[in-house]
C-alpha cells in the first residue's frame, strides 16, 4: 500500500506499488506522477537514464489511469519535502511501469472537497468514491461499524438477524412492499425498523440482543433521510431506563475514542420534553451554545401593547431571546430575522437593543417602547440577561409558535453569528415525552413514538380519561442538535398493550389481525424490557464532520429516491408483471391492482 511507503526504514528498498495516476508533471526530462490508492499518494518519478522504458510509457500517461510500479525508495533532496502528505519526505523512482486499464477523462476531478453537483457526483458514483475524503469518510464508517460490535460483544450482546420480509403493520412512516410471487395478491413490507422480532427475542430469552440492521421506510426524503437506512438495533430485558442511557453513553464515549481518538465525558446531560422546548424550542437542542428562550409573559401580562397582552390573554406567551452584540443591527438585518420567523407560524418579530444610562443600568430601545412602562423594559432586560450592546428578540402567540420560532431564530442566529464551536460533541437525553399525539390527517391518536411504548407508571390511569396528558418512558439521544437515536422501556403485558391498541382506534379484531402473535407472546412470560436504536448512517455522519448522511453511503439515493448510478427504481417487463399477478395502471397517477 501507498501509504505505508511513510516509513522511513523503506528508504533505499525496492518496492512494488499498483494504485491510480493523480497528476501528471513533465521537468525537463523528469515525469513525475502522483499515484494514488485508498492510503494515500507518494510521488514516483520516471528518469530516462534509470530506465528508459518506463520513462516513455510515463509519457503517455493519463489521469486516472491504473498502472503498476517498481523502483527504489528515495530520500528527497533538502527543500523538495512536502510535509502536506504522510510520503512527503521520499520518492519512489521507478524501474519499471505496467499499464493495467487504461481511463477516459473523468467528468470531473478526483480531488478533496469537490465542488461539482451532486447529482453528478452520484451518476458517476465509483469516481467520486475515489476521491480522498470520500474514501475518509467510508473507512471511518467501517472503523465505528468495528468499534459497535466489538463494545456490545465485550458487554454481553449477541447479534441477531431478523426478517427482511415482513407483514405490513402502516402504523407510522408508509411501508416498501414486496409483491409474493407463490402467494397471489399477497404482499410482503420491508421493515421500518425489527422493533417486533426484538421484542419477541426478549420473550425468546436473549436478552441482550443487538444488530446492525438495515431498515426501509417510503417517506419524503431530507438531508438526512434515505429510503434504506441502517440503525444500531439494541434490546435488553429485565432494565430500567438508566441501565440503558448508561449503556449507550458507554457505547458513544467508546466510538469517539477508538475512531476519533478523543475523550469523552460521561454521564450526559438530561432533560424532559417539555423542558427542551421551553428553553430551545426544540426537542432536539443543540446545548452547544447558550442564547437560550426565556419567558417574558410574567413581565408584559399586563402591558399596554395590546399585541403581547392579547396572546397571553388568549392562553399563549410572549418569548425572547437575545442576539449578543447585535445591538447596531440596521432595519433590513432586522426585516431578515422577522423573514425567519414568520416561516414558522410568528405573526411578527420584535426587537430591543439595549444600552446603557447614566447611571448604569440596562435599558431598551424599540420601535414599541412607547407602549411600555419603564419597569416593563427594565424588566425584559433583568429577566433576559441582556447587556449593553444586546439585541433582545421578542415573539408574542401561541406557546408553540413562540417556541419553535424562536427555536429556529436561535439556531439561524447561532449559525450566522459563529456561536456554534464545530470540534464540540455536545450529547444530551431528551426524555418524558408525550405518549400520544392527535393526527388532524388521521383524526386519531396516533403514538409520538411507537405503540409498543410503555407509558410512565405514574400515567398510566390516565389512558382512557386524559391520553393527551400522559407521558411515555421515552429517552432520544441527541447530539448536536441531530436526533441521533430514540429508544423507550416497552409494554410486556397483554392487558397494558391491549389498552394503548384501543386509545390509539384499533378494533380487537384490527389488533389481533395485526399483533395477534404479539400478544399471544406476552401470556408466555414476557420479561419487562427495553431498547433503543440508534442511526448509524447520521453517526457516521457527525463523527465525519459532514453535513449529509450521503457522505457517508456508498451508494446513496437522490432527495428523489432514485439512482443517477444504475436506473433505479426501474420497470418490469410485462413477464415479470404477469408473474407477479400485477398490473400497472397509468392514469395521471400509477397504481397496481391484482390480475
Amino acid at each position: 500500500m501507498v501509504g505505508e511507503l511513510a516509513d522511513e526504514a523503506l528508504i533505499g528498498k525496492e518496492v512494488v506499488l499498483a494504485g491510480w495516476v493523480g497528476r501528471r508533471r513533465d521537468l525537463g526530462g523528469l515525469i513525475f506522477i502522483d499515484l494514488r490508492d485508498r492510503s494515500g499518494i507518494v510521488q514516483v518519478v520516471f528518469n530516462p537514464e534509470t530506465s528508459p522504458a518506463a520513462h516513455s510509457i510515463a509519457e503517455k500517461l493519463g489521469s486516472e489511469d491504473v498502472i503498476s510500479v517498481s523502483g527504489v525508495v528515495v530520500e528527497r533532496p533538502p527543500g523538495t519535502v512536502n510535509p502536506s502528505i504522510p510520503t512527503g519526505k521520499i520518492d519512489v523512482v521507478a524501474d519499471f511501469l505496467e499499464v493495467l486499464s487504461k481511463s477516459k477523462t473523468p467528468p470531473f476531478y478526483i480531488t478533496e472537497n469537490l465542488d461539482v453537483d451532486e447529482v453528478l457526483r452520484l451518476r458517476y458514483r465509483y469516481l467520486d468514491l475515489r476521491r480522498p475524503d470520500m474514501q475518509r469518510n467510508i473507512i471511518l464508517r467501517h472503523r465505528l461499524t468495528m468499534a459497535v460490535r466489538n463494545y456490545l460483544d465485550s458487554e454481553g450482546f449477541i447479534e441477531v438477524e431478523t426478517p427482511m420480509f415482513i407483514k405490513s403493520t402502516p402504523e407510522g412512516a408508509r411501508d416498501y412492499v414486496v409483491p409474493s410471487r407463490v402467494n397471489p395478491g399477497k404482499f410482503f413490507a420491508l421493515p421500518q425498523s425489527p422493533q417486533i422480532f426484538k421484542q419477541i427475542l426478549m420473550v425468546s430469552g436473549f436478552d441482550k440482543y443487538f444488530q446492525l440492521a438495515r431498515c426501509f421506510r417510503d417517506e419524503d426524503l431530507r438531508a438526512d433521510r434515505q429510503p434504506e437506512f441502517t440503525q444500531i438495533d439494541i434490546e435488553m430485558s429485565f432494565v430500567d431506563r438508566d441501565d440503558i442511557l448508561a449503556l449507550i453513553e458507554g457505547l458513544m464515549a467508546h466510538c469517539v475514542k477508538e475512531v476519533l481518538g478523543k475523550q469523552l465525558s460521561t454521564p450526559f446531560p438530561r432533560m424532559s420534553y417539555a423542558e427542551a422546548m421551553k428553553r430551545y424550542g426544540s426537542d432536539k437542542p443543540d446545548i452547544r451554545f447558550g442564547m437560550e428562550i426565556v419567558d417574558i409573559s410574567d413581565v408584559v401580562k399586563d402591558s399596554g401593547f395590546g399585541v403581547f397582552r392579547n396572546a397571553i390573554g388568549e392562553g399563549g406567551m410572549v418569548g425572547a431571546i437575545v442576539a449578543p452584540s447585535c445591538s447596531d443591527y440596521s432595519r433590513q438585518q432586522v426585516k431578515e430575522l422577522e423573514n425567519v420567523v414568520k416561516e414558522f407560524g410568528a405573526a411578527g418579530l420584535i426587537s430591543a437593543a439595549v444600552s446603557r444610562n447614566e447611571e448604569g443600568e440596562e435599558i431598551l430601545t424599540s420601535q414599541v417602547s412607547k407602549f411600555l412602562t419603564d419597569a416593563e423594559l427594565s424588566g425584559i432586560a433583568r429577566t433576559t440577561g441582556a447587556k449593553e450592546g444586546d439585541l433582545v428578540l421578542i415573539v408574542a402567540g401561541s406557546q408553540d409558535i413562540v417556541l419553535e420560532s424562536l427555536g429556529r431564530l436561535r439556531l439561524h442566529l447561532g449559525s450566522k453569528l459563529d456561536l456554534i464551536p464545530e470540534e464540540e460533541m455536545a450529547f444530551v437525553w431528551i426524555t418524558e415525552f408525550p405518549m400520544f399525539e392527535f393526527s388532524q390527517e388521521e383524526q386519531r391518536l396516533v403514538a409520538v413514538h411507537h405503540p409498543f411504548t410503555s407509558p410512565l407508571e405514574e400515567d398510566m390511569d390516565l389512558i382512557e380519561t386524559e391520553p393527551l396528558n400522559m407521558r411515555a418512558n421515552i429517552y432520544d439521544l441527541v447530539l448536536n442538535g441531530v436526533e441521533l437515536g430514540s429508544g423507550s422501556i416497552r409494554i410486556h403485558r397483554r392487558d397494558v398493550q391491549e389498552r394503548v391498541f384501543t386509545a390509539l382506534g384499533l378494533s380487537e379484531e384490527e389488533a389481533k389481525e395485526k399483533f395477534g402473535f404479539l400478544l399471544e407472546a406476552f401470556e408466555y412470560g414476557a420479561p419487562p424490557h427495553g431498547g433503543i436504536a440508534i442511526g448509524f448512517d447520521r453517526m457516521a455522519m457527525l463523527f465525519a464532520g459532514r453535513k449529509t448522511i450521503r457522505d457517508v453511503i456508498a451508494f446513496p439515493k437522490t432527495q428523489k429516491a432514485v439512482c443517477p448510478m444504475t436506473g433505479a427504481p426501474g420497470n418490469l417487463s410485462e413477464e415479470q408483471l404477469k408473474e407477479l399477478h400485477i398490473r400497472v395502471v397509468n392514469m395521471g397517477k400509477i397504481g397496481t391492482s391484482s390480475d
